[in-house]
């Protein structure tokens, strides 16, 4: 019988606190609760974060196509939090260069010094979370994900 899926009177179900994908999840969701602790103080929730983190890894403006491509969270969703994130003086649009109905997003200093600040409780936050594990769990974790993130194509943000 395949991971996840056992047999109940002859008929095949979903054991779905087995089935990898619903555990992986259910992970994600943990743990973004957990960070999300340190950034509400800020007065921003989980996809404004997600928006900061994927403009804090550059120094030059990004698309808002990029942070949907990166953060894999709906365009919707991101633009919801693009207009918070303006709104609160964190995040600044710009015209793109190239296509002028491209808008282009960046940090602004207020926005970099939130982020700065956040930087430090949050990679605390993670050690935290993740110190059950040994050093070689901890490796093989980070293993196992780059292959599966290899496998979905979800590997590098470029632009």
């Amino acid at each position: 019988m395949a991971r996840g899926y056992m047999t109940n009177g002859g008929m095949d179900r979903l054991d779905l606190l087995r089935f990898v994908p619903f555990r992986l999840n259910r992970l994600a969701a943990e743990f973004s609760n957990a960070l999300a602790a340190d950034y509400a103080r800020f007065g921003i929730d989980i996809p404004e974060w997600r928006v900061m983190a994927t403009l804090g890894m550059h120094d030059e403006p990004r698309s808002a196509n990029y942070v949907v491509r990166c953060t894999r969270t709906h365009k919707s969703r991101i633009s919801r939090a693009v207009s918070q994130l303006t709104e609160l003086g964190f995040v600044e649009r710009l015209e793109s260069g190239d296509d002028r109905r491209e808008i282009m997003l960046q940090l602004t200093p207020k926005g970099r010094e939130v982020y700065e600040e956040l930087l430090p409780l949050l990679r605390a936050r993670e050690e935290k979370l993740l110190s059950g594990l040994s050093p070689a769990q901890s490796s093989a974790l980070d293993d196992i994900m780059l292959t599966l993130e290899r496998s979905l194509g979800l590997v590098s943000c470029k632009k």
